[in-house]
């Protein structure tokens, strides 16, 4: 099972751009954030077509997340627990349901949290909390799992371009490290190191300051698994040239083999 996770940055926007990478990476399962759309908006023929099942939770202008399957979607759930009072579409999960062998995934758009010195940072913090406290009851019902999604945290000195460039900014403050280095110390393998180890590889690239053509980017974006997804990882890798597309996101695609 081939898995991929892609902030898209509009999907209306980028809607050409997404259609044509799933044609030509053909994933199983697309794990889709800041989508901006409402459900009532979202392209559901256009992706339909290219055989996908569809499980949504959108927002009209703001955040977003989605999954496309192309085997079976059951217990979809939408909203991240723990704050009835949160009503940003930034979390949705589903069981995929493969013969024998089914997967637990969900789609995750964290929080920014800039600037700092503001609520936007607290929030970012306590919806990482929940994601943890989350986490923690689906990886005791001990099955395939894959939290993938845009963190909105950069882990390490490996993970961008210049850390002095972005000391103090939201994604790299040690408290938003340290809240995605729990999660990880719960039992969930960061796929991508799992099968790389060499430093200076991103998923983000700014629009700002010609940062893609001069690589200054960053890794924020994730592919966790359980320790039964992690037995069955094969392969994971970044589609770093999705970036040089006509009119693309600033994130690209991170996509990882799930074997049977």
């Amino acid at each position: 099972m081939k898995i991929v996770t892609w902030n898209v940055n509009s999907l209306k926007a980028r809607l050409p751009l997404v259609l044509d990478y799933l044609r030509a990476a053909k994933p199983d399962v697309a794990l889709l954030q800041e989508t901006k759309s409402t459900d009532d908006s979202f392209p559901t023929l256009e992706i339909e077509e290219l055989g996908y099942n569809i499980a949504r939770h959108g927002q009209k202008s703001y955040n977003g997340v989605a999954i496309l399957s192309k085997l079976q979607l059951e217990d979809v759930r939408s909203g991240l627990p723990g704050d009835p009072a949160d009503d940003q579409a930034r979390y949705i999960e589903a069981v995929i349901a493969a013969p024998g062998r089914p997967v637990r995934v969900a789609s995750i758009y964290a929080p920014n949290g800039n600037p700092v010195e503001t609520p936007k940072f607290d929030y970012k913090l306590a919806w990482l909390a929940r994601l943890q406290t989350h986490a923690a009851e689906l990886l005791a019902y001990e099955e395939a799992l894959v939290l993938g999604g845009d963190m909105n945290v950069i882990l390490s000195d490996d993970d961008v371009y210049d850390p002095r460039a972005w000391e103090g900014d939201a994604l790299f403050r040690p408290e938003s490290i340290g809240a995605l280095r729990t999660i990880l110390n719960l039992g969930m393998t960061d796929a991508y190191r799992a099968c790389h180890t060499e430093p200076h590889r991103y998923t983000f690239w700014d629009y700002q300051a010609a940062a893609w053509s001069k690589d200054h980017g960053i890794r924020i974006d994730y592919l966790l698994l359980s320790p039964q997804a992690t037995d069955r990882l094969q392969a994971c890798a970044i589609d770093k040239q999705v970036r040089g597309w006509e009119k693309p996101s600033d994130h690209v695609p991170v996509w990882a083999e799930i074997g049977e």
